[in-house]
């Protein structure tokens, strides 16, 4: 039988959600930031030069490591993505049907240009 009908007494409160950690509230890590610097790992001292030279101009902080064994492999894959981020597309609004025609004719776009 379902206990749906009985009463039980009162139920406890429930508890803020963030109290006891069950999701996560500050989830924007930037990571290059001092809070969270890049993790990144080279194969010789020349190397990490020219990558620190490269953080800084970028402004950013990363633990950089260097990993002279032999076979080692050069990880500075969060340091390309951060560097080489796309440039946001923007596009020019159209003009709309009574403005200024674009070509100078003086006329409306509708009765110039905008003829379909």
């Amino acid at each position: 039988m379902s206990d749906k009908f009985f009463f039980k007494g009162r139920q406890d409160a429930r508890q803020h959600h963030t109290a006891y950690g069950g999701f996560k509230t500050n989830a924007s890590q930037k990571s290059g930031s001092k809070k969270f610097p890049l993790a990144l790992t080279v194969t010789s001292e020349a190397r990490k030069k020219e990558i620190e030279a490269q953080v800084a101009e970028a402004e950013l902080y990363a633990n950089i490591t260097v990993d002279t064994r032999e076979g080692a492999v050069e990880s500075i894959a969060e340091l390309t993505v951060l560097l080489e981020k796309p440039a946001p597309v923007t596009t020019t609004k159209a003009p709309s049907r009574n403005d200024p025609c674009t070509c100078g004719s003086g006329l409306k776009f509708k009765k110039c240009c905008g003829q379909a």
